[in-house]
């Protein structure tokens, strides 16, 4: 099997919803950071054309999986005539706000550009990757960042623990959360004031989604309040994982021994930069 492409988890570290575009997307502040919880995607080259999916998600057709969807959006742009077989080995839990489809379409956009021998700038990758996700650009260009816009304004910026990339505990509790449901929710805050990244930096800032994703997922709300006893729990995204900063891996170890059931634990490392640049210079 040929050496995997990693696909990153991220964090929110916030989520601000600032206003409401006419066209009823969402105008946003967050701040992204990723995390050495890793998709493994495997690509290889096919000489006829065709885009093929081994393994993909669980329940996902392949015609609606954002890898094939990626893959084809790049061979349409680029006119290439290679197509390619992907397989994709999944760790990260779908409907849990760590973007794992974005960043698993992010990846292939990247890796198929380096196999195909495109060589596309990354702003070309990033506005294709925008029609598949709001997600997906921070992904292709693999820096921790401050986002604005619907997510695709993007920033590079180490938050405010670096250098030293800090662990995190992840809960994913028993159920998955819908973002397009969260957002069409009347009840959702638009009109968060915005803040500058100072200000971000020297104040944090509060999750708009969470009072929602409380009310319509009480397993995210138990999850919460759970977490809520060993430090300072926030919902990442629109849900359904909540996150611990800060501690030590043999802190979050005593925690998750304690961890009830139906839910699942995530001990990772925060990483300002992509493990797909890394993937990258590897090809070069």
């Amino acid at each position: 099997m040929t050496r995997p492409w990693p696909a990153p988890a991220k964090l929110n570290l916030f989520l601000h919803v600032v206003g409401r575009r006419a066209d009823g997307y969402h105008e946003l502040q967050s701040c992204f950071q990723f995390v050495d919880l890793c998709d493994d995607i495997h690509l290889a080259v096919r000489q006829d054309g065709q885009i093929r999916r081994a393994r993909g998600a669980d329940g996902v057709a392949e015609d609606a999986d954002l890898c094939v969807r990626a893959a084809r959006a790049l061979k349409a742009a680029s006119g290439s005539p290679l197509g390619a077989d992907i397989d994709v080995v999944k760790r990260i839990p779908m409907g849990a706000g760590l973007g794992g489809g974005s960043s698993d379409a992010a990846t292939c956009l990247v890796a198929l550009n380096r196999l195909w021998g495109l060589d596309l700038p990354s702003a070309t990758l990033a506005a294709l990757g925008l029609k598949l996700g709001a997600d997906v650009p921070v992904f292709v260009h693999g820096r921790a960042a401050w986002a604005e816009g619907v997510g695709e304004k993007l920033t590079p910026l180490y938050p405010p623990d670096s250098p030293a990339e800090v662990n995190y505990l992840i809960i994913k509790p028993n159920v998955s959360v819908s973002t397009a449901q969260v957002f069409q929710d009347p009840e959702l805050t638009r009109n968060t004031p915005r803040i500058t990244i100072h200000g971000f930096l020297a104040s944090g800032g509060k999750n708009d989604c969470l009072s929602v994703v409380r009310r319509r997922h009480p397993e995210v709300a138990s999850a919460l309040d759970w977490l809520s006893r060993f430090g300072t729990a926030r919902l990442t995204g629109t849900g359904a994982c909540v996150f611990l900063a800060g501690e030590s891996t043999d802190r979050y170890a005593e925690i998750v021994r304690m961890l009830p059931p139906a839910m699942q634990a995530f001990v990772v490392r925060g990483l300002n930069d992509s493990p797909l640049l890394e993937r990258l210079s590897d090809e070069s």
